[in-house]
């Protein structure tokens, strides 16, 4: 079992190495988003399309908060690991296995009850309605299985093994593929069967994970290590809580503009879905190479070894622009042909469809750079120990994203739609980078002066 030390070597060579099997892992997670969406638009139809995409961002609160507090609890993990504190790693271990029980069995109850009134809110089409509540329904049953996932992935990722995650999202995806295919386009079980498809698989997911947790020696629990400390699991909340509630700002956000553009019909909402369904893809190296900075400027805080922070920021962010710039152009290349994987031509109005989706992935494209910048800051600060200001960013996400998708459709159309995505990344920049300017300041001087 394999972890690594960051603390020392050259940061380029450590950061893309914790990044590649992270992106991999990644892109097997959203292969079979991808194919959980094409399964449904080719073997079902678009109204079936459009029926994830009403409930995408209803969907993505509940999941981003459990992922988001999982992320935040292995950052104090990070930070002893760093410090080579074993018993202080192994407590805080234990903590946030409780703690993300706790949390995960509250947001199932919340996130079921809501189904129907939060449709009702978002003004879901009445003819797709039914198919949203039955997928969302499968799918929340399952947020206890995605929150033990992303707290297994993190712990070990705070150790510096990106690999195991992505074994674990290998077997993932072949599972969820496999599923999919035979509950769908089989058995003909409609759209719940292929969320039940992706909890099935996340299941093997975490039993790999856990395996693999089980083999590290420093990291064997003892009955001790369960008892709660309030100041570790102040610790563990502080940090968690707050990215959680930064990743339930955008979702909340995201779904102001669902609510703009539910009204807009089946076909407008098939087209948005299918590249909606893209934005993991885009996105993919993106939260990789936050992941790794989070991972990195977590172990070196605790190594209180301050420049190599700085170093690591600047290889982490020519590294994330590059990677941009190679993924929007092979969207610009080829974009058609990928949208073409979510809509049967045969459908009517599928041409108009495709356009919008066309459309919207080209705007996205084209300002890539900005959403790499975001992962690669935010997730740089969460390492640092700063919660409160990645949460801030994602207020700032939410003014962005939801002022110009009420207003810019009424100067420019629906294109207004397309670039509220762009201006939340932008204004979500502004502070970050701002942030991280004056904390990484504010570090070095004390280091200094020690």
């Amino acid at each position: 079992m394999r972890v690594k030390n960051m603390t020392e070597g050259r940061p380029a060579r450590l950061i893309f190495g914790i990044a590649l099997p992270l992106m991999l892992g990644n892109i097997c997670q959203q292969l079979y988003t991808v194919v959980d969406a094409s399964v449904v638009g080719i073997g079902i139809g678009m109204s079936a399309l459009a029926a994830l995409g009403a409930s995408d961002w209803f969907n993505w609160l509940f999941i981003s908060m459990a992922q988001g507090m999982a992320q935040g609890f292995t950052i104090p993990m990070a930070q002893a690991f760093g410090a080579g504190d074993y018993p202080e790693l192994r407590k805080c271990v234990a903590s946030a296995v409780v703690l993300a029980a706790i949390a995960s069995a509250i947001m199932t109850v919340l996130a079921l009850s809501l189904i129907r009134p939060v449709l009702e809110l978002l003004q879901t089409p009445q003819d797709i309605r039914p198919m949203s509540v039955s997928y969302l329904t499968a799918l929340f049953i399952g947020l206890p299985v995605v929150m033990a996932y992303n707290l297994l992935a993190g712990i070990l990722r705070a150790l510096g093994d990106g690999r195991s995650p992505l074994y674990a999202m290998i077997v993932a995806a072949a599972v969820n593929i496999a599923l999919d295919v035979l509950f769908v386009m089989g058995f003909g079980w409609g759209v719940a069967s292929a969320a039940a498809a992706t909890v099935i698989a996340q299941v093997c997911s975490c039993l790999f994970c856990l395996f693999r947790l089980r083999q590290i020696d420093f990291l064997r629990l003892r009955r001790e290590d369960f008892r709660l400390a309030a100041a570790r699991c102040g610790r563990l909340i502080r940090m968690g809580l707050p990215v959680s509630l930064q990743n339930a700002i955008i979702a909340v956000g995201g779904m102001i503009v669902q609510r703009v553009v539910n009204p807009l019909g089946v076909t407008f909402i098939a087209g948005y879905t299918a590249t909606n369904k893209l934005y993991g893809v885009l996105e993919v190296a993106a939260i990789s190479y936050g992941y790794a900075m989070s991972t990195y400027s977590g172990q070196n805080l605790g190594a209180r070894k301050i420049d190599r922070i700085g170093k690591g920021v600047r290889a982490g962010l020519v590294t994330g622009v590059l990677t941009a710039i190679v993924i929007a152009g092979l969207m610009f290349l080829f974009g058609e042909q990928i949208v073409g994987l979510f809509i049967d031509t045969a459908e009517a109005n599928a041409a108009e469809a495709t356009r919008i989706a066309c459309e919207f992935l080209y705007v996205m494209s084209a300002f890539l750079p900005v959403l790499y910048i975001l992962h690669v800051v935010r997730s740089t600060l969460q390492g640092m120990g700063n919660a409160i200001m990645p949460m801030v960013s994602g207020l700032a996400e939410f003014v962005m994203r939801t002022g110009a998708a009420l207003i810019l459709p009424g100067l420019i159309g629906y294109w207004g739609v397309f670039y509220a995505e762009v201006l939340a990344w932008a204004g979500a920049d502004v502070i970050l980078v701002a942030t991280y300017c004056v904390t990484y300041s504010r570090l070095r001087r004390q280091s200094a002066q020690n």
